[in-house]
């Protein structure tokens, strides 16, 4: 080991890291999860090129592996050559893209998280019914885009509790709300309450559109922050859910942040903050987790405690075409993916 290297390492444990408390649950999703393996067996059945329209989920590592495999990410279906094999992200597209894709010939694979799913089925099902929509989330969105992209009209995008002032409809008792699956809990209670009070008449969802994913770890991260003296979530800039965590740790009063990679530590951070929660957006693979700890160990860290949390045994179906039985007759093996 060099002396510069030496000098580092005896700087960074001055951070005085002494312990590392892992949230629970944290990480991959099953619409993650989902997702990527439909990238993985289209490449493994048809072999690359595969094309994906957006990443298929906001997460940096994922999206330069699937690229080192032989994926393609675009943005506009101009880009993909015909006959190709299309994926659609886990974050759905709108209508017109759906018909784009019809028209151009695509071999396509769907790897729209089941939960958005259901949102744009909702949407679609009230709309024929009269309804007309706000949807509470972020604008540009990906997910946001496809589920405004459900209807050509009558759905209205709120951010804030002062957007929710401007919203005009022709019929009050007809009007509906759905939500970005990956905001804050907190922040789309707030806001609904601001829609519902202008609109004591809005029919809300028959259950929460927040994924049971995004809940999860934003209940975790809420007493994750009780028992530490910072946070650190794993995920990438573009990440709603990551974003969200990072947030939720704030709000509390603990400091917290968000990395993308164990590069990005500081060991400055933890000054005076030897309890180290740590977590993981729902799009972060685990390897990232270990060697983020693998970093924190590096700052002095002697011991790991993983919280007690809830356990998700969720798992959602392969698009037809990708499952074991369509590979298996295809004479395709889909290798085993470490998280």
């Amino acid at each position: 080991m060099t002396a510069i290297r030496q000098e580092t390492l005896q700087g960074d444990v001055q951070g005085h890291v002494e312990e590392i408390v892992l949230a629970q649950p944290r990480g991959f999703c099953a619409g993650v999860d989902r997702a990527i393996e439909i990238v993985e067996r289209a490449l493994a059945k048809f072999g690359a090129p595969i094309y994906v329209r957006h990443e298929i989920v906001h997460n940096t590592y994922v999206v330069n592996d699937l690229k080192a495999k032989g994926a393609i990410f675009i943005e506009d279906l101009s880009d993909v050559p015909p006959g190709a094999t299309l994926v659609f992200s886990a974050h759905g597209v709108s209508q017109a893209v759906r018909a784009e894709a019809r028209e151009r010939g695509f071999e396509v694979f769907d790897a729209t998280c089941p939960l958005v799913t259901k949102v744009h089925v909702e949407v679609a099902k009230l709309r024929r019914e009269g309804y007309d929509f706000i949807m509470i989330g972020h604008k540009g969105h990906p997910e946001v885009e496809g589920t405004m992209g459900q209807l050509t009209e009558g759905i209205h995008l709120v951010e804030d509790v002062t957007d929710v002032a401007g919203v005009q409809v022709p019929d009050e008792s007809r009007l509906a709300v759905v939500t970005q699956t990956t905001l804050s809990v907190d922040d789309a209670a707030e806001i609904l309450r601001a829609v519902k009070q202008r609109f004591p008449q809005v029919r809300e969802p028959k259950k929460q559109d927040i994924c049971y994913a995004t809940q999860n770890r934003q209940d975790a991260v809420k007493v994750l922050s009780g028992e530490v003296d910072i946070v650190i979530v794993v995920g990438s800039p573009t990440s709603s859910n990551s974003n969200r965590l990072r947030e939720v740790a704030q709000r509390l009063g603990t400091a917290s942040y968000m990395v993308d990679s164990a590069d990005e530590i500081r060991a400055e951070w933890f000054e005076g903050r030897p309890r180290v929660g740590l977590t993981a957006g729902a799009s972060a693979p685990e390897l990232l987790v270990d060697a983020v700890i693998a970093r924190l160990k590096q700052l002095g860290a002697l011991s790991v405690r993983k919280m007690p949390g809830v356990e998700e045994h969720i798992e959602f179906p392969l698009p037809k075409g990708l499952g074991d039985k369509a590979m298996a007759e295809a004479g395709v093996t889909a290798a085993p993916r470490p998280h």
